[in-house]
């Protein structure tokens, strides 16, 4: 029988030709979103990590993806730059940092590699409007400054500041860890919030240093002691109150928490002081990674020793005390994700090389929900922006 065209079979081609490509659009969206992960994992290759690893999850249900090659010991990252391009530091003899145009479905596109100036890059810190880069360099004690192509986002050559170059840095860590302490050691950086400042802290030097940043001239000055730690404390990471002029800096050597008024000269006053660990505790223990909720109500510290998780409620003024102490479900709680919209904290312990899912209470106490992952050599959790 012949065949014959009519305005109905001419319309339902026309509209299968529309249908099937909205079809098909919206398969390909669906996989993108499969693809998008909630956090991303750095790890070290030494620890049997094979790269970047994308962590997605729905509610409690989390699961480990495909980890991206070829971006190895990568123990800290930062989004949001020129481009929306990522930056990663590459944790080595000879310290990195690349750039990255990333989108999940078409993989991590590299872009750049720079030499950070120092050994064992650690921690990064981005000004986004001025489009400046700060790392800290943690065997070399050094801090390097880079300024980012405002279009593109590639790193132009670090501008680098060591701390015992300064002749303020080298031997102020007075503490009984000599191994740890037997010079300058940058372990965090971070602009104020109000632009004038970077500051880099120093678990060597026992010391919190200071940088005056000129965001029109994309520049730093050498740096000033902004703190000094009783010796011995070993400073780390710093958290800001989101609200008011407090930072938190937790002390991996003595185990202490440490709230500090900020000061407009870009010092820092000590308030506050309270154990990371519980009374009584003896064994061997380092405190490491803190966050401070979008509130600024509750604030969580890991234990790496005593594997837990530290609770801090924060009252008015900003003074934490103790809520709860809470097994990390691992070893080595080196870094966790607090995830204030999903009420969920996501804890990376390193040496167990796994991701531990907690359930964060109204009350900001955390609850396991019995969610693990086997990460290797877990350094790092960064959400994609």
């Amino acid at each position: 029988m012949a065949y014959r065209t009519t305005r109905r079979t001419m319309l339902g081609a026309m509209g299968a030709t529309l249908v099937f490509p909205l079809a098909a659009a919206a398969a390909r969206a669906a996989r993108a979103a499969s693809l998008a992960p909630r956090l991303i994992a750095g790890t070290y290759a030494r620890e049997g990590g094979k790269g970047l690893y994308p962590i997605a999850g729905e509610g409690d249900r989390w699961r480990v993806g495909t980890p991206v090659t070829g971006i190895a010991d990568a123990s800290f990252g930062i989004g949001g730059g020129p481009g929306g391009m990522w930056y990663l530091v590459r944790e080595q003899a000879q310290g990195e940092v690349s750039a990255y145009a990333t989108g999940w479905a078409t993989g991590w596109d590299h872009r750049a590699t720079v030499s950070t100036g120092g050994a064992d890059p650690c921690h990064l810190a981005l000004d986004r409007p001025s489009a400046c880069l700060a790392v800290a360099n943690y065997s070399s004690g050094s801090v390097a400054f880079i300024q980012l192509d405002r279009r593109t986002g590639v790193p132009a050559p670090a501008t680098v500041f060591r701390h015992a170059d300064t002749g303020i840095g080298a031997g102020m860590g007075t503490g009984k860890d000599h191994d740890r302490q037997e010079a300058p050691h940058a372990h965090w950086v971070g602009f104020s919030p109000d632009r004038r400042w970077l500051h880099a802290v120093d678990l060597g030097a026992d010391a919190i240093f200071a940088y005056r940043f000129d965001p029109q001239a994309r520049s730093v000055a050498p740096p000033v002691v902004a703190w000094r730690a009783p010796a011995g404390a070993g400073p780390r990471h710093i958290a800001r109150h989101p609200r008011q002029p407090l930072a938190y800096v937790v002390c991996e050597l003595s185990n202490t928490l440490y709230t500090l008024d900020a000061r407009t000269d870009g010092h820092f006053v000590t308030r506050h002081s309270i154990s990371t660990l519980p009374k009584g505790h003896t064994g061997a223990s380092q405190a490491a990674h803190i966050a401070i909720d979008r509130a600024g109500r509750r604030l969580y510290v890991s234990n790496r020793g005593h594997d837990s998780i530290a609770v801090f409620a924060l009252d008015a003024a900003g003074v934490p005390t103790l809520l709860q102490h809470i097994a990390s479900g691992g070893h080595w709680p080196r870094v966790f994700a607090l995830l204030d919209d999903e009420r969920q904290l996501v804890v990376g312990n390193e040496r167990s090389g796994t991701l531990v899912v907690f359930r964060v209470a109204g009350d900001g106490r955390l609850a396991a929900t019995g969610e693990t992952l086997s990460v290797p050599g877990v350094v790092f959790l960064g959400r994609p922006e």
